[in-house]
C-alpha cells in the first residue's frame, strides 16, 4: 500500500477474533459429536506471501502480463503512468478500503487458518478481516449482499485415500469494487462477476509452505487467469495489529488525491496539480 501506515504491536485483534470464531462454531456442534480435528491438516501459525507481488513468478506492474482485454489494458497502462506522475492510479488501497478478492491473499502481512468442521476462516492481519469458507455443503444464497472478500464456499478433500484431507477446494463470488489485482491497479471488471477458484494444500516436502492455485475469470480478462501463490510459515507467530486510518497521509477530495505533510498542510501529490474547489469555504478577499 502507498498509505503510511503505523502498527501496535499486539497478538489480541487476529487472537481474540480466533477465539470468537472458535466460540461460534462450536455452539452450532451437537454436543454429542466431537471435532475430529485429526482428520483436518494443521495450518496452524502466521503464514507470509513469497514474491510481494500477485503472479510471484512475474516481474511487477505490466511484467505481470496479466491477460487482460484491449480496454483494460488501457486502464492498467494510465494507472502505472498517474502513479509515476505521482498519483494513485487505479490503486485502491491508500483510501484504507479493503484490497478485497484476490488481492488479499497476496499476504504481504501474514494470515492465520482456523479450522472448524463447517467453516474455515482465513484471518487476514489488514483491517482485521475475516474470510469464511463455508465447508458444510450448503448452496449459494439466492440473495446475498456483496462484499470485497466475497461469499465462499469449500470443501475438503482426502486427495491420497488415507482418511485425512488434503485439499481445500474453493468458490469465492458475489463481490463489490473498487478492487484490482495489485498495486499497479491491474483491474478487475467493474460489473464485479468475478468467480474465484482456489486449491489450497500444504507442500508434499515442506509442512511450513501452503500453496494456493488461484483461477480468477473476470470480463475483464481475455481467458481465466491462474497463478500459484505460496505462503511460508513463520518460526515465531506474530501478528500486529494493522489500522489503516492511523498514519494515512493521503487526503482525497473529490477525483483528487493530495498528501498531508508534516505541518498539517495539503501538498499536491503530481506536478502542477490544481488546489482543491473552495466553493464552499468562505475566502478572503483580496
Amino acid at each position: 500500500m502507498l498509505g503510511i501506515m503505523l502498527g501496535r504491536s499486539s497478538i489480541g485483534s487476529i487472537t481474540l477474533m480466533a477465539a470468537l470464531c472458535v466460540t461460534i462454531e462450536s455452539a452450532t456442534i451437537d454436543g454429542a459429536r466431537a471435532f475430529d480435528d485429526a482428520a483436518y491438516p494443521d495450518w496452524k501459525g502466521a503464514w507470509f506471501g513469497t514474491g510481494g507481488r500477485y503472479d510471484t513468478s512475474k516481474p511487477a506492474g505490466l511484467g505481470q502480463q496479466a491477460p487482460l482485454t484491449p480496454e483494460f489494458q488501457k486502464i492498467l497502462e494510465a494507472s502505472i503512468a498517474d502513479q509515476e506522475n505521482g498519483g494513485q492510479g487505479e490503486n485502491p488501497g491508500y483510501r484504507c478500503a479493503s484490497h478485497g478478492m484476490p488481492r488479499v491473499m497476496i499476504a504481504n502481512v501474514p494470515i492465520g487458518f482456523v479450522i472448524m468442521p463447517e467453516t474455515t476462516y482465513v484471518m487476514l492481519e489488514r483491517l482485521s478481516q475475516v474470510r469464511r469458507i463455508y465447508t458444510d455443503g450448503r448452496a449459494w444464497p439466492a440473495q446475498l449482499k456483496p462484499s470485497s472478500l466475497g461469499y465462499s464456499i469449500g470443501k475438503w478433500i482426502d486427495e491420497d485415500g488415507d482418511g485425512k484431507y488434503d485439499v481445500l477446494e474453493v468458490e469465492t463470488r458475489n463481490f463489490m469494487g473498487p478492487r484490482s489485482f495489485d498495486n499497479a491497479g491491474t483491474p478487475l471488471h467493474a460489473d464485479n462477476q468475478t468467480v474465484i477458484k482456489e486449491r489450497i494444500y500444504r507442500d508434499k516436502q515442506n509442512s511450513d509452505i501452503i500453496h494456493d492455485e488461484m483461477t480468477t475469470i473476470d470480463n475483464a480478462l481475455t481467458r481465466p487467469w491462474t497463478v500459484l501463490k505460496t505462503y511460508r510459515r513463520t518460526g515465531n507467530p506474530h501478528f500486529v495489529q494493522n489500522i489503516c486510518t492511523v498514519g494515512n497521509n493521503h487526503v482525497t477530495i473529490g477525483p483528487e488525491s493530495y498528501f498531508l505533510s508534516a505541518d498539517g498542510h495539503l501538498m499536491p501529490t503530481k506536478k502542477n496539480q490544481a488546489p482543491p474547489d473552495l466553493r464552499y469555504f468562505n475566502q478572503t478577499q483580496r
